[in-house]
């Protein structure tokens, strides 16, 4: 066997000698060549793709996800904002009014909502909005509407009933007045349910608990899971449908619902089994020691606010009440949250990074309260306006400056988009010894 040659090889590696030549630093399938030039690859430059600058040497030169965020709104204004917009949709039933209110509140829905799992609801709400106003429509049609008329559309074949039923009819005729009365009522509920549905969309659960006084944790927790039971529910058949289709099966009609409810109901179960053992962790329920004598001035204050607030109220929409209905009020709301302060040493709890009321966040909550207040004014003003008649049968027409006072609910949708925090500095580079 030749020098320098091994069984079942050849005896040349490089085609001259029987020694095998020198590695040039090449890899397996890749060239020996990195810069082409040489057998040596070339220093790297701490660059990406597509990106330019320089490494950072430190770790505390790279900002934090925290920092890089844009400052987030409070969640107790768009509450504020979206209960504006269902307190001016409960003072009116002009459709057109009721029409601009639903698309003031989708328009700064489709504008400001992050990219959340709740954010997805608001189409969730828009379904049962249309679902309540159907079903307002089919009671008027088979149970028949208090209000006469004299346009019959249809005159359905009436059941009889008996004697102590007097009052409720099945069938017969069916009036475009009463019709268009159901319509303009159903429109209303329906405005009201979007509205809270755009709550839902723009605000954060988890971050609304945290903004909630001491004395009213425990309660809150609970509105929050009832709360976001929709939004996950909503995902958890999203993400299921189009996991069945990925896989070529049905995710529509009664066989799909019916293989897509079991998973959803187990997931509601194992996220509900979960939950109740975080709480438990966290000390859910426990609350600190504090004496009997403010324990009871709690109770005292909490419950005379409340029935002080009751009293003004009540005050306030009679005529008798004029007098004595805003003082009661005002001093009821204030004994009512000085019990609610009181009643937060009982359960102490601390934020982390709590959110803050900015200017935005004040502006947002304003134009809501602005709305409520304007078409509050504007019903009482000119009440013809905003609750058009259905005897004799007019066609609504769109008042201006009520339109106007519901167009101050964009706002939100027009402020400029908070600018994210500024990165720290990077720290000098060490002179190199």
């Amino acid at each position: 066997m030749p020098e320098g040659t091994r069984p079942g090889r050849s005896g040349t590696f490089d085609g001259k000698s029987g020694t095998r030549p020198a590695r040039s630093g090449a890899f397996p399938g890749r060239s020996g060549t990195f810069d082409g030039r040489s057998g040596t690859r070339p220093e790297r430059s701490g660059l990406r793709p597509g990106t330019t600058g320089t490494r950072p040497t430190s770790r505390a030169t790279r900002p934090t996800p925290a920092a890089a965020a844009a400052p987030q709104l409070h969640p107790g204004a768009w509450w504020w904002w979206a209960l504006g917009l269902g307190t001016a949709a409960t003072r009116t039933t002009n459709p057109l009014l009721l029409a601009l209110l639903l698309t003031t509140s989708a328009y700064v829905v489709l504008t400001c909502r992050p990219h959340t799992p709740w954010s997805r609801s608001y189409s969730a709400f828009l379904h049962l909005a249309l679902a309540v106003l159907l079903i307002r429509l089919f009671f008027v049609v088979v149970l028949g509407s208090p209000v006469p008329g004299t346009h019959v559309l249809v005159t359905l074949p009436e059941v009889p009933l008996p004697h102590w039923a007097q009052g409720i009819r099945l069938g017969g005729r069916v009036t475009a007045e009463g019709v268009v009365f159901a319509l303009y009522d159903g429109l209303r509920l329906a405005a009201l349910l979007v509205c809270v549905g755009a709550a839902n969309a723009l605000a954060s659960p988890s971050r609304l608990l945290k903004s909630l006084p001491g004395a009213l944790y425990e309660a809150g927790v609970a509105v929050v899971v009832a709360l976001t039971f929709a939004p996950h529910l909503i995902a958890d058949v999203q993400r299921l449908r189009a996991a069945r289709r990925l896989r070529g099966r049905p995710d529509r009609g009664l066989r799909g619902l019916f293989q897509v409810a079991l998973p959803v109901l187990e997931g509601a179960l194992e996220r509900s089994v979960a939950l109740a053992a975080a709480m438990d962790a966290r000390g859910y329920g426990r609350t600190a020691d504090v004496p009997a004598r403010v324990r009871r001035t709690t109770t005292v204050l909490t419950l005379g606010g409340l029935l002080g607030v009751c009293a003004g109220t009540y005050g306030l929409l009679t005529a008798a009440g004029g007098t004595y209905g805003l003082p009661v009020l005002v001093a009821g709301a204030v004994a009512a949250l000085a019990g609610l302060r009181l009643g937060g040493r009982r359960s102490p709890r601390t934020r982390y990074r709590p959110d803050r009321w900015t200017p935005r966040a004040c502006l947002v909550a304003g134009s809501g309260a602005a709305v409520a207040a304007l078409l509050t004014l504007a019903a009482s003003a000119d009440p013809a306006a905003l609750h058009p008649g259905v005897i004799p049968l007019t066609a609504p027409t769109l008042p201006l400056w009520p339109a106007a006072a519901v167009l101050v609910g964009l706002l939100p949708a027009l402020l400029p988009a908070p600018l994210p925090a500024q990165p720290p500095a990077p720290l000098p580079k060490e002179a190199s010894s």
